[in-house]
């Protein structure tokens, strides 16, 4: 089965909103998404719907978030699977909904990764950021990857490891299908004009990814940096659906470390499969 056409779309669902592709949704069953910041219960400087445990924020309103995300998402009732996010470029991998598997990447999240690949249905992958680069990968088996990658782990290359698991889990299966089969997707983040690092740190990711990543000398392009990555693992550049919403220049939408001076909650990435 071919794919459609990656897209992202803005939907409304039970006072939440979420970036979305509705044609991939309908030919495959994966409701994957970015979220952004509106709804929810948590109070400023998490207001609304923050989805991080790690951020200070009343533990309770966090958990209350996550359950009406995913009851908005239509993945209500599916096993929500979180990472310890450590700006590596691990990416787990969840083949089966076996209780067992379950639990021992579960355990492995806690140590710590920055990606998850899963084919199991009934499981639901949220990963969370504030001005990071969140990537889904999606196959045509119903197959997901989702990925963390802030500039180290763009540098380290976890978009191009994300594909790569989901290839192994679609191998495992016997299924016949390609990087190139795949759709990608690159949720808001922060934009190159945004994001000064320093000319050196610049230099790095045009030795490593190309000169499209630097901007005006000492900012960096993730998304370019990103774009790379996934080409370099046989994602084809037609595949690849980008949201191009910054999230310091839309921090009405989306959360931003830098824009909020470090105090502040966490939108996501996830994906998911019903039974």
């Amino acid at each position: 089965m071919a794919l459609p056409q990656p897209t992202l779309q803005a939907r409304v669902s039970a006072g939440l909103s979420f970036l979305t592709d509705e044609p991939l949704f309908r030919a495959t069953g994966v409701r994957m998404g970015f979220s952004r910041r509106q709804g929810g219960v948590s109070e400023p400087p998490y207001d609304g719907l923050n989805l991080g445990t790690h951020v200070g924020d009343d533990a309770a309103a966090v958990a209350e978030n996550r359950v009406r995300l995913q009851g908005a998402a239509g993945l209500g009732g599916t096993a929500l699977l979180t990472l310890n996010q450590v700006h590596g470029n691990r990416v787990l991998a969840l083949p089966e909904r076996d209780a067992a598997v379950f639990s021992s990447v579960t355990a492995a999240a806690e140590e710590g990764a920055d990606g998850v690949a899963v084919a199991a249905p009934g499981v639901t992958a949220l990963l969370c950021f504030a001005d990071c680069t969140p990537v889904i990968v999606v196959s045509p088996t119903g197959a997901f990857a989702v990925a963390h990658a802030g500039w180290r782990g763009a540098l380290a290359g976890i978009p191009a490891e994300a594909v790569q698991a989901l290839v192994a889990l679609d191998d495992q299966v016997g299924a016949q299908t390609s990087p190139a089969d795949f759709n990608a997707y690159i949720g808001p983040h922060i934009c190159p004009s945004c994001y000064e690092c320093g000319a050196e740190l610049v230099g790095r990711f045009v030795d490593r990814f190309g000169p499209a990543c630097a901007h005006e000398g000492d900012h960096l392009n993730l998304e370019a940096a990103v774009r790379a990555s996934l080409a370099e693992a046989g994602v084809a550049c037609d595949r690849i659906a980008a949201a191009g919403e910054c999230t310091a220049c839309c921090d009405d939408r989306y959360f931003s470390y830098r824009k909020s001076g470090g105090c502040c909650g966490r939108h996501s990435a996830f994906a998911g499969r019903k039974e």
